[in-house]
């Protein structure tokens, strides 16, 4: 029988701790000889990401045990942290350890093996970091983007292609390690052989540029000693954004840029003598869709060319679909499948095409595609409901009208339960949720967390807002020197819509997000009165100290784009952040903050509560900061307490009675 209860009040068997243990997904799928291998969380492992592979009686193995850890930090967000090769003896694994973060080579069906060193340990700065590891063995070696620390400084550091021999010998010895890019630009991808041998290609960019505003796409010669010629650039620019490069099994270059605004793949054909040019890019499916995305970690990839001729393609406008490209033709052909969002992680081998996807009924899966049947199946990390899925939200794909009539998409989704219905007279609490990046996109897929609280009778308004990914490059482009304006407005116009169509309570709005979703969160809380309260995860909330120096490299440079150049703007700065704002903060906050955060440092939650307690005035707030946490929970018990915490605020500042909750103190 179904009851009635208030909103926010209902029982529910979506706890934090289930939340928490289907936190994350499978990432980096690849192949080792005929088997899938890819990466998976383990929140109740301390949050550590185990390798697994699927033996050919179709059971999933975990190749290390605890406490390995396979986990690149390069550029801190990190890339692909393990290579695969299936040799007559056996497989040969090459992997990161998050630990230490050196290369290690591991042969999993060698009796009594275990994992060997390939790199050295430095005590500068962070040490050496490796990423995107590709494995030649003909040649005796990998390569993979080498991350150096020169100095103590966050921006202290070069990168540049290298070559680590297999043998071990620069286990010890970094003079080993041979570099075979100079450190000109300031950020590079791994590089990419050609069929032939003769070419390798990889992507870089500088500062202030962030990959997604442009990018070179760079050739080289593999020169008779295993080093590289002269590179010369063959595509992108200063204002276009080449996002991921491969080559084609007959030599010509494929690559995903975005020159017409949107990223779409675009094929090189090889020239025929070394130091030749190529031929003009020719676009292979011209359309207002993403073929690509933002390279937030390095490794990704959207796109990878079968035997055939043939291309495997993740592509959409704000939800993504497996398809096959017919190159010649640029038809393309999607598979069939309850998915409706791919991550940027293909891989394949012959007529298979291996990725990660989910939908708003199933979290994130490995699935297989056999491109000679069109066939589809679920081959690791198999969704099952950890409870009935009528408990699930239902989520609406919506387009708000946001100012100047510009449109804002979002994901709603409102309180549902198959037990408990509202009074009917009673307007439910939403809270909105801004994603970080702020670059990025939420995508539509099943998340416990939402579930946690639309279970229980609390709407989620996911914004995908001005300056998100998978809507073409002038919508990104809107967050340009507006980055705390735009989102703001935009998360703002979806919450005052939702409560003038009646679908929310107008007093009982929150809004929360992480890292620039944190900012958001911040910014809104400071400088409108639209909310009731707010969640504020691992924020930014001092423009000026981050943008000069309290930050990590790769994102150092990013708010000369986002907000404008510091030097020539600083009262921008000054103005925009929600630190030097403390005084209108007026409704009850909850921040939540990992110690070992180097992104988003505790710094700055410090120094924003020093600000609010100094007002003298008694807004009710909560800090809470969690020792062996970085920029992103991964631990179970963290996520589990964040989850009760930030429900406990909307039970307070809502007037909301959920049962079996601890009570967040609020300092007042």
């Amino acid at each position: 029988m179904v009851q009635t209860l208030g909103y926010g009040s209902w029982p529910s068997p979506i706890d934090a701790a289930l939340a928490a243990a289907h936190d994350g997904r499978p990432e980096y799928a690849g192949f080792v000889g005929d088997e899938p291998w890819w990466t998976e969380p383990r929140p109740a492992e301390a949050g550590r990401r185990a390798l697994v592979r699927r033996l050919p009686d179709g059971t999933e193995h975990s190749v290390l045990p605890a406490p390995w850890n396979v986990r690149s930090r390069v550029i801190e967000y990190g890339g692909r942290p393990w290579a695969g090769a299936e040799r007559p003896e056996g497989p040969l694994l090459v992997f990161v350890n998050f630990a230490d973060q050196r290369l290690y080579a591991y042969e999993p069906d060698a009796p009594g093996a275990a994992p060997r060193p390939l790199t050295p340990l430095c005590a500068v700065g962070d040490g050496l970091r490796w990423a995107d590891p590709q494995l030649h063995l003909d040649r005796g070696e990998l390569w993979c983007v080498l991350e150096e620390f020169t100095g103590d400084g966050p921006t202290d550091v070069r990168r540049v292609v290298a070559a680590v021999p297999l043998d071990g010998s620069a286990a010890d010895d970094r003079g080993a390690v041979r570099e075979l890019t100079d450190d000109r630009h300031r950020f590079v991808t791994g590089a990419r052989l050609s069929p032939d041998g003769r070419r390798a290609a990889w992507l870089a960019w500088d500062h202030p540029r962030m990959p997604w505003d442009g990018t070179e796409l760079l050739v080289a010669d593999v020169l008779a000693d295993g080093t590289f010629g002269p590179a010369r650039g063959v595509a992108g620019g200063p204002e276009e954004s080449v996002c991921q490069v491969e080559w084609a099994p007959d030599g010509a270059l494929l690559y995903a840029g975005d020159a017409t605004g949107w990223w779409n793949l675009y094929r090189l054909d090889a020239p025929r003598a070394s130091g030749a040019e190529f031929g003009p890019a020719r676009p292979l499916c011209p359309r207002e869709e993403e073929f690509g995305g933002p390279l937030w970690k390095i490794g990704l990839s959207w796109f990878k060319p079968l035997e055939a001729g043939l291309i495997a393609v993740v592509h959409g406008v704000g939800a993504t679909a497996l398809g096959v490209l017919d190159p010649e033709t640029g038809e393309v052909v999607d598979t069939a499948g309850p998915w409706t969002e791919w991550s940027s992680s293909l891989a394949v081998h012959g007529t298979r095409v291996v990725g990660v996807a989910a939908s708003p009924r199933t979290a994130a899966e490995v699935v297989e595609l056999d491109t000679c049947t069109g066939r589809t199946r679920v081959i690791g990390a198999a969704h099952r409901d950890p409870v009935d899925p009528a408990y699930y939200p239902e989520p609406q794909i919506r387009t708000f009208e946001g100012p100047d009539g510009r449109s804002v998409h979002a994901h709603i989704y409102p309180p549902h339960s198959p037990t408990h219905v509202a009074p009917g007279e009673e307007l439910p609490p939403f809270v909105v949720w801004a994603h970080g990046g702020p670059t990025g996109h939420s995508p539509l897929v099943l998340d416990l967390e939402i579930a946690y609280f639309t279970s229980r009778g609390i709407g989620v308004a996911e914004v995908n807002y001005g300056g998100s990914t998978g809507y073409g490059r002038e919508y990104r482009n809107r967050l340009r020197e507006q980055w705390g304006v735009v989102d703001v407005e935009d998360c703002a116009a979806v919450a005052l819509a939702l409560a003038a169509e009646g679908t929310a309570d107008r007093d009982r709005l929150a809004i929360r997000g992480g890292s620039a979703g944190g900012w958001t969160s911040a910014a809104s809380l400071t400088s409108t009165d639209i909310y009731a309260c707010g969640t504020v995860i691992y924020p930014i909330l001092d423009l000026t100290a981050w943008g000069s120096g309290e930050t990590h490299d790769f994102e150092s440079q990013y708010l000369e784009t986002l907000v404008g150049p510091l030097a020539e703007v600083p009262a921008r700065y000054v103005e925009r952040s929600p630190v030097e704002h403390a005084d209108r903060l007026t409704v009850p906050f909850l921040l939540l903050q990992g110690l070992d955060d180097v992104i988003c440092p505790p710094a700055q939650c410090e120094r924003f509560l020093a600000r609010v307690e100094s007002q003298g005035r008694r807004v009710p707030h909560a800090y809470i900061a969690f020792e062996g946490e970085g920029h992103g929970f991964r631990r179970a018990d963290t996520m589990v307490r964040a989850l009760e915490a930030e429900l406990s605020l909307y039970a307070q500042v809502f007037g909301l009675h959920p049962t079996g909750l601890p009570t967040l103190e609020l300092t007042k």
